[in-house]
């Protein structure tokens, strides 16, 4: 960014500015080429402006390369003690920021020798809030085949979509999104382990938000608009859809323990802490994930679900509430509680 953005010091002085108040310490990217010297790029092209620069084409030969394996990796982790590979039913796989056909699902069924008669489909170009599609999806699938184990992967490579005009777009975007894969095992049983229980599902979408948060396809990769408005619409819009969609559930704020809110960014977080009216500390985790990871798009939920988790206590038996947003304005959410 320093190079492609800074076009002069006070630029430069600009860049660190917003660095240092991201709220972001650590990100990855499947692209070597951000931490190696011009001469050993392989992914831009090693002069002072990156031309030529990549094409949309040439991403995706890396989205294709990359998604699968980093994909795998998760599955690995969500099964490893809990599944075998041969015992899922369902592959449901989730991305926005690469498209092919076949695609992500087969490449992952033939690395897994899943069956061939396994059901596949997939989430696409939905954004950061695709990872609860994809539950809502598991979830109905499960209520009605008993026998179900659907394996839900969400991988984004968002680091692939660099863009060289210096924007605010591009400049937000190039400083909050990066690469990451998480997957999730949705049965209809009850296991002895911790885990959660899936209870209501609730979205909504905000209409006047809709040209605030946009992803489009472009020559030199995906596009995102990234509107500086956007905490203050959630701001205004995330709290009332919550207490509907606790009225739905029967339950109130007070009813909820653990707070999952995607960290789209620092903004975000502060705006609907307030919003809330959560006490400090409510949003530990979703800030721990946007310091350690940054913004993953769909995977990062499931990154801070994963850290709640880790983080009960053996009697807790309270509830979940887990929210997201991405293009549309669209707000998902669900309810979960602790088993």
């Amino acid at each position: 960014m320093q190079r492609i953005y800074a076009s002069s010091p006070e630029e430069a002085r600009k860049m660190k500015y917003l660095y240092h108040h991201s709220g972001i310490e650590t990100r990855h990217s499947v692209v070597p080429d951000y931490n190696l010297p011009a001469r050993e790029w392989t992914f831009y092209s090693p002069t002072e402006n990156l031309e030529p620069f990549p094409t949309t084409e040439q991403r995706m030969q890396w989205y294709n390369r990359c998604a699968p394996e980093l994909g795998l990796r998760a599955i690995h982790a969500c099964l490893d003690g809990l599944e075998e590979p041969a015992a899922i039913t369902h592959l449901i796989t989730v991305s926005c920021t690469g498209l092919s056909a076949p695609g992500l699902d087969l490449q992952l069924m033939e690395a897994l020798r899943l069956p061939t008669s396994v059901f596949r489909s997939s989430v696409n170009f939905m954004g950061c809030y695709a990872a609860i599609h994809g539950l809502k999806w598991a979830d109905a699938i499960c209520r009605s085949e008993p026998n179900a184990r659907v394996l839900v992967v969400c991988v984004e490579l968002c680091t692939l979509h660099f863009q060289s005009e210096a924007t605010m777009d591009n400049i937000s975007s190039a400083m909050l999104f990066a690469d990451g894969a998480a997957a999730v095992l949705v049965t209809a049983d009850t296991d002895p382990r911790k885990g959660f229980r899936l209870e209501q599902f609730h979205s909504e979408v905000s209409l006047q938000g809709k040209k605030d948060m946009a992803w489009d396809i472009a020559q030199t990769g995906f596009r995102m608009t990234l509107s500086g408005y956007i905490p203050d619409l959630l701001q205004a819009d995330f709290a009332s859809l919550v207490d509907r969609a606790l009225t739905r559930a029967g339950l109130r704020r007070g009813d909820i323990r653990h707070w999952c809110i995607h960290p789209g960014g620092r903004r975000i977080l502060d705006a609907l802490g307030q919003s809330l009216e959560l006490p400090t500390g409510a949003l530990a985790h979703s800030y721990s994930v946007m310091r350690d990871y940054g913004n993953m798009s769909s995977p990062t939920l499931l990154f801070v679900l994963k850290r709640i988790r880790e983080a009960l206590a053996d009697d807790d038996d309270s509830y979940i509430f887990a929210g997201a947003f991405g293009p549309g304005l669209t707000m998902e959410t669900f309810i979960a509680s602790v088993v």
